[in-house]
C-alpha cells in the first residue's frame, strides 16, 4: 500500500476522545494498537522518554477506555510514565509530539493538562492509596463511578502500596486494582514479591483445577451446607497447589493472569471486575517494549529514553561529551571498594540510573537492591552501619524525600556513619517537576548531625565520595544529572578538609559564593563582569553544612557584597545558610546579600537552559542582578 494512502487512512487520526475508542469494531481496535505502537517510536525517537512501559500497555489502554468513561470514571496510572496512550487517546494526540519539550505535553499524568487524567503522579507506589481516597470520597458523596489504579509489578516492591491494599481491603470500596505485570521496574525486579507474582504467574495448574471447580460448581445445584463444603474444598486445593493468595488475603476478589495483548480477553475481564462488589484485582501479563525488538530485547535502556534511531535502536548522543556524574560515581565506588571491604552499596530498584550497575558487576555480595522501597534502603543503610559497615546509599535526590523520616530518625540521630549520594540533583529538564532534585539543602541540612556536600565538577566528586567514607558521621552528597564538567580524572583521589571552601577567584567589588553545579556558571558570570568593570571574586563553598565560617566573614567584611548560587530552593537552603551565620554574627547591616536559587513554586517541564532562563538562574540573569547589587539598585 502507498505510504502516503496508509497515512491518510489511519485509525489513530480520526481519535479525538475515548468515545472514538468505544465505536471502533475488533479488527479495527487491533490495527489501532499497532498504529499508536508505530507514532510512539515515531515520536520517542526524537523527543526521548518512556518508551518501552507504553509499548507495553497498549492494549490495556485501549480496554480501559473501551470499558470505562473518563473523565466521570477515574483511572490512575502509578508513576505515570505508561500513561502515553493515555494522553493519545484523550485529545491530546495533536500535541503528543511536544512530549517532555518546553512548554508542550507532560511526560506525566497532570490533573491541570487534562480533565481525563484523575491524579498527577510521578513517583511509585501511590495509585492504590489515590483510589481508595477516591472511592471513599466517592462513596460520602452519593455518586456512582468506578475508580481503577493501574500499577506496575514494580511499584508493588513499594510499602505503601501494600499499606493501601490492607486498607481498601478493610474499607471494602469497591474498586478495582490492575496490575501491570511485566516483570520489570526499570531495572529487573529483585525480592520476594517479585518470586510471588512469579508463581501466580506459572500457576497454570492451580488455575486450570481453580477453572473446573467454578465450572462445576455453576453447573450444579447443592443445598447451602454442601456448597459450603465445597467452597472449602475450592480454597484448600488453592492452598496445596500455589502459595497463600496474599491479595484475596487482604479481601480483594483476583481476577487473573490474564494475558495483556489480548484486547478480546482483557475486555472481558474488566468487564466482569466492574461487576464485583468490592475490591478486585486484576492481574495483567505484559511484555515491555512489545512491538519494537530494540526495546523487547534491553527494556531497561529503553525505560527512559534519549532520542535514538529507529532501525537500529542507538542512542544519539553528543560525540565526545565528557563521562556523567552518573559513571564517575559509580566507577569511584567501585575502586575504593576495592581496598575497603567494609563499602556496601545500596539502591532502590535503580543500580543502572544510579551507576551502582559498575559496583554491583565488581563487588556482588556487597550490592543490595532492595526495589523501590527508598524508607527501607535508608533504614537498611542505618542498620549495616551500626554493625559496623560503610553503606553508600544511591538514591535520586527527587526520591530521597520519600525516606526523609529514615535519614533524620534512623540515621542522624544515631549518629550512624552512611553516605547519602543523591544523582539528578537540581533542575533535570525534561522530566519534570516531579522529577527535579531541588529540595535536598532544604531538607537535608537542618537534620543534626549531617554533613552536606556538592562538588563543582566530576573530580570533586570522586573526592567528596572519599571524603564521605574517611568521615565518620552521617554525609550526603548531590550531583547533577548528566555529563561533568570535562576535567581530568585520572589521577589519584585524596579527602577534603571538612567545612571547608575553596577560593578560586579574588575580586573587589562582589563574591560569588557558589555551590555545586552553580560554581562554573559564577565563573562563567566573573569573567562578563571583568568585562563590564566589575570585579567578583568566586568561591565554591564545597559544604552547605557546615559553612567555611571563617571565610565567610571575612568575605562579609572585605566585599560588603556577596551573592549565594545554588540549583536548590531558597526557602531553607544554602542562601539561607549563610544569612543565618551572617545574622548571628551581626554583618548584615555591613554586607548585603543576594540569594539566588530556585523560587518558591514548583517549575515545570523543559530544557534545563530555558528552564533557568525562566528562573532567572541563567548566566546572563546571574551578570545583571549582580551588576545591580553593585550599583545599589
Amino acid at each position: 500500500m502507498d505510504s502516503k494512502k496508509e497515512l491518510t487512512n489511519r485509525i489513530l487520526d480520526t481519535i479525538n476522545s475515548p468515545e472514538d475508542v468505544k465505536r471502533l469494531t475488533m479488527p479495527q481496535l487491533l490495527q489501532l494498537a499497532e498504529e499508536i505502537r508505530q507514532f510512539l517510536i515515531e515520536v520517542i525517537s526524537r523527543t526521548g522518554g518512556h518508551l518501552a512501559p507504553n509499548l507495553g500497555v497498549v492494549e490495556l489502554t485501549l480496554a480501559l477506555h473501551r470499558i470505562f468513561s473518563t473523565p466521570q470514571d477515574k483511572i490512575i496510572f502509578d508513576v505515570g510514565h505508561q500513561a502515553y496512550i493515555h494522553k493519545i487517546i484523550t485529545g491530546r494526540r495533536e500535541q503528543f509530539p511536544t512530549l517532555r519539550q518546553y512548554g508542550g505535553l507532560s511526560g506525566f499524568p497532570k490533573r491541570s493538562e487534562s480533565e481525563h487524567d484523575a491524579f498527577g503522579t510521578g513517583h511509585s507506589s501511590t495509585s492504590i492509596s489515590a483510589a481508595v481516597g477516591m472511592a471513599a470520597a466517592r462513596d460520602l458523596q452519593g455518586k456512582d463511578y468506578n475508580v481503577v489504579a493501574v500499577i506496575g509489578d514494580g511499584s508493588m516492591t513499594g510499602g505503601m502500596a501494600y499499606e493501601a491494599l490492607n486498607n481498601a481491603g478493610m474499607l471494602h470500596k469497591k474498586l478495582i486494582v490492575v496490575l501491570n505485570d511485566n516483570e520489570m521496574s526499570i531495572s529487573k525486579n529483585v525480592g520476594a514479591i517479585s518470586d510471588y507474582l512469579y508463581h501466580l504467574r506459572t500457576g497454570e495448574t492451580y488455575n486450570k483445577i481453580k477453572n473446573d471447580i467454578e465450572g462445576w460448581l455453576k453447573n450444579m445445584e447443592f443445598g447451602t451446607d454442601v456448597l459450603k463444603a465445597i467452597r472449602r474444598l475450592k480454597g484448600s486445593v488453592k492452598y496445596l497447589i500455589v502459595p497463600q493468595s496474599i491479595f484475596e488475603e487482604l479481601g480483594f476478589t483476583y481476577l487473573g493472569p490474564v494475558d495483556g495483548h489480548d484486547l478480546p480477553g482483557l475486555l472481558e475481564v474488566l468487564q466482569a471486575a466492574t461487576k464485583v462488589d468490592g475490591p478486585v484485582l486484576v492481574h495483567v501479563l505484559t511484555k515491555k517494549g512489545k512491538g519494537y525488538k530494540p526495546a523487547e530485547d534491553c527494556p531497561n535502556k529503553f525505560h527512559g529514553t534519549g532520542p535514538f534511531e529507529i532501525a537500529t535502536g542507538k542512542k544519539i548522543t553528543k560525540p565526545g561529551a565528557p563521562v556523567t556524574y552518573t559513571e564517575v560515581f559509580g566507577e569511584t565506588l567501585s575502586r575504593l571498594a576495592d581496598t575497603d571491604e567494609k563499602i556496601v552499596g545500596i539502591t532502590a530498584a535503580m543500580p543502572d540510573g544510579t551507576g551502582l550497575n559498575i559496583f554491583a558487576k565488581e563487588h556482588p555480595e556487597r550490592f543490595f537492591d532492595v526495589g523501590i522501597a527508598e524508607q527501607h534502603a535508608v533504614t537498611a543503610a542505618a542498620g549495616m552501619a551500626a554493625a559496623g559497615m560503610k553503606p553508600v546509599t544511591a538514591i535520586y535526590s527527587t526520591f530521597m524525600q520519600r525516606a526523609y523520616d529514615s535519614v533524620l530518625h534512623d540515621i542522624c540521630m544515631q549518629k550512624l556513619h552512611v553516605t547519602i549520594c543523591l544523582d539528578r540533583a537540581g533542575l533535570v529538564g525534561d522530566d519534570g517537576y516531579t522529577h527535579h532534585g531541588v529540595f535536598d539543602f532544604a531538607y537535608l541540612r537542618s537534620i543534626p548531625n549531617m554533613t552536606v556536600m556538592a562538588p563543582k565538577d566530576e573530580n570533586e566528586l570522586r573526592q567528596m565520595l572519599k571524603t564521605a567514607l574517611d568521615f565518620d558521621g552521617p554525609v550526603s552528597v548531590r550531583y547533577p544529572r548528566g555529563s561533568g564538567v570535562g576535567v581530568d580524572i585520572s589521577g589519584p583521589v585524596a579527602s577534603l578538609p571538612i567545612g571547608k571552601a575553596e577560593v578560586l577567584r579574588e575580586g573587589r567589588d562582589v563574591c560569588f559564593w557558589a555551590i555545586g553545579s552553580m560554581v562554573q556558571s559564577a565563573l562563567e558570570a566573573a569573567d562578563i563582569l571583568a568585562q563590564q568593570g566589575v570585579s567578583a571574586g568566586v568561591v565554591n563553598m564545597r559544604f552547605a553544612k557546615p559553612l567555611d565560617r571563617e571565610l565567610l566573614l571575612e568575605h562579609a567584611r572585605r566585599y560588603g557584597r556577596l551573592v549565594t548560587l545554588e540549583e536548590g530552593v531558597l526557602a531553607g537552603g544554602v542562601g539561607s545558610a549563610v544569612l543565618e551565620t551572617l545574622n548571628g554574627a551581626g554583618l548584615l547591616e555591613q554586607c548585603r546579600v543576594l540569594t539566588l536559587g530556585i523560587p518558591d513554586k514548583f517549575v515545570p517541564h523543559g530544557d534545563k537552559k530555558l528552564l533557568l532562563r525562566d528562573i532567572k538562574l541563567d548566566v546572563p540573569s546571574i551578570v545583571s542582578r549582580t551588576a545591580d547589587l553593585v550599583k545599589g539598585e
